[in-house]
Formats: C-alpha cells, sequence, structure tokens
C-alpha cells in the first residue's frame, strides 16, 4: 500500500480511501490510485486486513457432495451471491451428510475464522451439525425443517406449496386414482412432500395409494413405473424429476402413453425436463431467489440483525405431460 501511494503521490489512507470506495476521494486522485495499483498489481492482503479489523469477510457453506439438482444449484448461487456482497468464500463438503464426518467439517470452518455459515441440510445429521456452532457464530440453515425443531433461523423453498400446486392441477383434471413415488426417507424434501401430498389430498376426499419408494434417481424411477404397469392409475406424481424420466421409460417401453392413459408430473422443473417425451409437467424452485435471500439473511445475522425469514414460494410449470383422465 506504501508502494501504491509513493507512485501516486498520496498518503496510504488516500489508498484506503480509494480501495474502500470512500465517497470523499476527488476522481483525478482516485484515477491515479487506481493507475498505480494496476501498475504495481497490488492486491489487498486479506490476512493482515483480518488482523487489523477482526473480520475475516468469510463465509462458510457447509453442504454434502451429493450431485443431486438442489444441493448443487443452491451451492452454485451462495457462491455467487456472497461473492457479489463483497464476501470470499470458503466451502466444506461431506461425503455423507449423514455421518459423523459432518461435525468434522463443520468445525474445520471455525479454524478459517469464518464470520458466518450456511449450512445447506438436505438430512438431519447436517442439521444438527448447524446447531452445534451455532453458539459460536451466526448459523443460517437451508433445509425444509421447522425452524423451532432446531432453534437456528431456517430457510427453505416452500416444498408443501409446490405440492399443493401439482395436486390442485390433478384433481381440477379431475384425476381420482393417484401414485406418489417417494424420495429417500431420510431426505427432508422427500418427507414432506409426501406427507403433503396424503393430508392435501385426504383433506379433498381422495385416497392417494401407498408410496412406492424411490432414490432420486431415473433408475428408482423406472423400477416403479415397471411396478404400476399391472394397475395402472390414472396419476403418478414422482418425488423428482429424474424419477418422473423412468416412470416415462417405463410406461413407454410397454405402450403406456402419457399423458392419453396416465398424467406424469415431477418436482424440480430440471434442466432438460421441458424435452422429455412428452415435456414434464412439473414445480420449480426458485433458487436463485432462495441463495440470494440466504446470503442477505447471513449478512444481516452478522450484523447483529434480526431480520424475518419466509419461504421461497415455488411455481407451476404446465407442460405436455399431464391431460384429463382416460
Amino acid at each position: 500500500m506504501n508502494d501504491v501511494a509513493q507512485r501516486a503521490g498520496v498518503s496510504h489512507q488516500t489508498v484506503s480511501r480509494v480501495l474502500n470506495d470512500h465517497p470523499n476521494v476527488r476522481q483525478e486522485t482516485r484515477k491515479r490510485v487506481l493507475e498505480a495499483v494496476a501498475e504495481l498489481g497490488y492486491r489487498r492482503n486479506s490476512a493482515a486486513r483480518a488482523l487489523v479489523t477482526h473480520r475475516s469477510a468469510t463465509i462458510g457453506i457447509v453442504s454434502s457432495d451429493s450431485l443431486e439438482l438442489g444441493p448443487m444449484t443452491t451451492l452454485a448461487i451462495l457462491e455467487q451471491s456472497a461473492r457479489a456482497a463483497g464476501y470470499f468464500v470458503t466451502v466444506a463438503t461431506a461425503p455423507d451428510p449423514a455421518s459423523e464426518q459432518m461435525a468434522a467439517v463443520v468445525e474445520s470452518l471455525m479454524d478459517q475464522a469464518v464470520e458466518g455459515v450456511v449450512v445447506i441440510a438436505p438430512v438431519e445429521r447436517a442439521a444438527q451439525a448447524a446447531q452445534a456452532i451455532s453458539a459460536e457464530v451466526p448459523v443460517l440453515l437451508l433445509a425444509t425443517v421447522d425452524q423451532a425443531e432446531f432453534d437456528l433461523p431456517v430457510l427453505s423453498v416452500d416444498q408443501a406449496a409446490g405440492v399443493e400446486l401439482l395436486i390442485r392441477h390433478l384433481l381440477e383434471l379431475g384425476h381420482r386414482d393417484l401414485a406418489h413415488i417417494a424420495g429417500p426417507p431420510q431426505w427432508f424434501d422427500a418427507v414432506l412432500r409426501s406427507r403433503t401430498w396424503h393430508r392435501v389430498l385426504g383433506r379433498a376426499g381422495r385416497r392417494p395409494r401407498a408410496d412406492l419408494p424411490g432414490d432420486w434417481s431415473a433408475a428408482s424411477g423406472y423400477a416403479a413405473g415397471r411396478s404400476l404397469l399391472r394397475d395402472l392409475p390414472t396419476a403418478v406424481f414422482a418425488a423428482n424429476d429424474q424419477m418422473a424420466l423412468g416412470v416415462l421409460h417405463a410406461f413407454a417401453e410397454e405402450g403406456v402413453r402419457v399423458p392419453e392413459d396416465v398424467s406424469v408430473v415431477g418436482f424440480d422443473n430440471a434442466v432438460g425436463s421441458d424435452h422429455f417425451t412428452p415435456s414434464l409437467t412439473t414445480v420449480e424452485q426458485d433458487f436463485p431467489a432462495l441463495g440470494q435471500r440466504a446470503i442477505e439473511v447471513l449478512i444481516a445475522m452478522i450484523g447483529g440483525e434480526e431480520v424475518p425469514v419466509r419461504p421461497i414460494a415455488p411455481s407451476l410449470v404446465l407442460r405436455s405431460s399431464t391431460a384429463p383422465p382416460r
């Protein structure tokens, strides 16, 4: 910084003001300092700055190494949003969020003096690890759980609202015999989607079939679709779009027409779901809004503010895989 100041003919305090975008610097002085910065290749020393300010300007993100759409997309948006807000990002992943490794992964962030942590928690173990460090730094939990259950601020896309959108659509079309292919039971999202499915249909006077098991993969959706061939329902709700793809494959092999014979819906609006055969009616989760809001909330928490945390609304995407029952 002193080298930059000498080259620009200003004090090191003026250099600091320019680098921190302070308004009380004349434009010609700012230009001269920035030219000196460029000529000398100056980079601010983040470690030294953290020692002086006692702030690291770093946010930690904890995630599993899952390749599922939700966690992966959320992680990418969180990184982009944090950097746009002027924060460095350090990401820690656990191969299995349900294992003891999650606690060690979370502790590794504490060693890096992060100012706050966002934990993407698809399962209970990840949420418990987040709660364990909440006394040390502000922690925001991204999970479809009740905030009171973990005594942490919780943010998510409103899964129940998404399922209700699908049910309303299918009932308005006239469907009465409905089947659900559930996600893995250890995932919060899968449990909530299944519970909402049965609760809302029961409230509407419909009795859905028992859930078929799935694991988010197209292969599990294919197996479930094959099992339905013996006694076709009029509509199938797969808990994510990949399982819906497997269902479409199973039906197509046996000449079952979608949507003429059976309507099929998914969840997530995954990339490419508009090119399934037929294109898939599904629920879109607004992951960009989720990530941006998560960083806004965490920064406010770091500043000691209390902010309201409300679920992000999903939307229904209508395509060609649904029609009135046969």
